[in-house]
């Protein structure tokens, strides 16, 4: 290892260290595992063009089912030749190349898995398009965990002459990398919170892999500098902290008595001499892109997983996303999956004609263990229900910004498949004032004026509430409760007045939300938030955001927490 002052400066354009990746992903296709290209742009598809034209690759159909992917029965041959004939799947006939997905954020989990499998046994490589609209979306973070690079290429402004020159040499010509390299990466992957270990093993086979490409045996702090880079970098979950300046002594010390200026200076030259693992900790800080740099100074780690904020997935028999098929009888709504079954029933036909003494050339016998029904997956339509406290003096604030979020949230009503209702309670009574809509224009009009003022009958709102749930649950969608209260409710469910009773009752109607198994959000906007709309969530069992000075578009960042799995949303304070 040579000793380098510095490393290289990230380039200006993304391009230019996604195709350094690509070259080292095309230098050892078994070793980095493949990679992921975020943001569709010219840039991404030059360079899939220019990885095509280097390695083989495979396109993964979106709805790729089971016997494509492993391989299995090819029925048109099995029986044109009366005997079972098996034919590759496309992990088979991707070896020695690379199998790409596109649009990798909506892939199915099971096939991820099958994929980490088969990337885990080797011999296969994969190329993930990440196309998500929303940080948030991602690719299954089982592949992303386990692919050497991701680079962004959204903001990139390039698209012609992109060419995967030939590495000079192999990644077996290069020494491996010394104590003092594995410890700076191992340092630096600690300050950028990079706890995975596969990480680290590819940041030490493309620093061995950029001096492969450089012709050279043996790897020097650039090559280092830019693995992080390239691999550390798009990982981090933190900023490197800041080393505070050391402050100078009061008196510097007195010069050694003996020595020569040789010795003086050798002495100095190692002082000032500065340590890998801090040029590479800086390497990676400058190279952390914009977009997570930004998150991460505001002390927000990634998600890895995605969210859609659409309805719950549910399987159903006549329509959606195609599933693999599984053994039944088609009825009750279940369509017959021929194909499926015919493969189930080939592998066993000579055994079969001999148990009844048939001929070679007769049917194919089918039995009831044979037959397949088709599977479909689809999405329900999620209504978030709103339910607004418009009692007292903050009504018409609370008020304000429910109209906001409900015309956000329906702006974005038909991408999401989702539907708005909205309860408000105050005085006596709950009401509800917007039955679930898509309708823009439908709900201007009906939130033009709402009423405000008068108790808090928490209890009733969210008894309301609960019924609109449960007729949309009936109608087999999903709900999602968005409730905007301080939670000092001081009417009673038959009400009259006082807050203790009115106290129990709310407890005991958010218990029987909680009991459906509704998502529920409770909102606390005003000026000084108490314990009450804490202690309401847990009821609940819902998340509890504080928000004395929200607005409509922070409001709608909290309805999107509510509509994520409750492992990526924060649990009631």
């Amino acid at each position: 290892m040579t000793a380098e002052s510095a490393g290289p400066a990230p380039p200006a354009d993304p391009l230019e260290d996604a195709v350094l990746a690509a070259r080292l992903f095309v230098l050892a296709p078994a070793s980095f595992k493949g990679m992921v290209l975020r943001g569709s742009s010219p840039a991404r598809e030059a360079l899939v063009a220019a990885l095509g034209q280097a390695m083989p690759l495979r396109r993964l159909p979106g709805h790729v089912d089971d016997e494509r992917l492993l391989g299995g029965i090819d029925l048109a041959s099995s029986l044109a030749a009366g005997r079972p004939v098996r034919q590759t799947g496309l992990i088979e006939e991707a070896r020695g190349g690379a199998l790409i997905a596109g649009m990798a954020e909506r892939m199915d989990a099971g096939v991820a898995g099958r994929l980490a499998q088969a990337l885990d046994e080797g011999g296969t490589a994969l190329v993930l398009l990440d196309d998500a609209a929303e940080p948030d979306d991602a690719p299954p973070a089982s592949l992303t965990e386990r692919l050497a690079f991701a680079c962004g290429l959204g903001a990139s402004r390039r698209w012609q002459g992109v060419e995967l020159e030939p590495a000079a040499g192999t990644l077996a010509d290069v020494a491996p990398l010394d104590d003092a390299a594995l410890q700076a990466l191992a340092a630096t992957a600690e300050a950028l919170g990079v706890a995975s270990l596969r990480a680290l093993i590819h940041t030490g086979e493309a620093a061995r892999g950029l001096a492969a490409l450089a012709g050279r045996s043996v790897t020097n702090t650039s090559d280092h500098a830019a693995a992080v880079r390239l691999v550390l970098a798009p990982r981090a979950t933190r900023l490197p902290p800041q080393e505070a300046p050391e402050a100078p002594p009061e008196e510097p010390p007195p010069p050694p008595p003996d020595g020569s200026p040789e010795d003086q200076s050798d002495s100095d030259r190692q002082q000032q001499e500065p340590d890998l693992s801090e040029i590479l900790v800086e390497a990676a800080r400058a190279a952390i892109p914009a977009g997570l740099l930004e998150s991460l100074a505001q002390g927000k780690a990634p998600r890895r997983a995605s969210s859609s904020g659409t309805g719950q997935k549910r399987k159903a028999a006549t329509r959606g996303k195609p599933l693999g098929a599984r053994p039944g009888m088609p009825r009750g709504g279940h369509k017959l999956a021929l194909i499926d079954s015919l493969r189930a029933a080939v592998p066993w036909q000579a055994v079969r004609r001999r148990e009844q003494g048939a001929d070679a050339d007769a049917p194919i016998i089918m039995r009831k263990e044979d037959l397949r029904i088709r599977r479909f997956e689809e999405r329900s339509a999620r209504v978030t229900i709103f339910a607004v406290d418009a009692s007292g003096s903050a009504a018409a604030a609370r008020l304000a910004e429910a109209k906001g979020a409900v015309e956000l949230m329906l702006a974005q009503a038909y991408v999401t498949r989702s539907e708005v209702a909205l309860v408000a309670f105050r005085g006596t009574s709950a009401e509800l004032l917007l039955p679930p809509t898509r309708s823009l224009t439908r709900a201007r009009r009906t939130l033009a004026e709402l009423p405000g003022g008068g108790g808090t009958p928490l209890a009733l709102g969210l008894n309301a509430a609960r019924e609109v749930a449960e007729s949309v649950i009936a109608k087999g969608r999903s709900a999602a409760l968005v409730i905007l209260t301080d939670g000092r409710a001081n009417i009673a469910a038959d009400g009259t007045p006082g807050r203790p009773q009115a106290a129990k009752d709310a407890e005991t109607a958010a218990k029987a939300i909680a009991a459906r198994g509704v998502d529920a959000l409770v909102v606390d906007i005003s000026a000084r938030p108490g314990p009450e709309g804490a202690a309401l969530a847990a009821a609940l069992g819902g998340r509890f955001l504080a928000l004395p000075r929200a607005d409509a578009r922070m409001l709608q960042a909290a309805i999107n927490a509510v509509q994520a799995p409750p492992s990526r949303a924060a649990k009631a304070a």
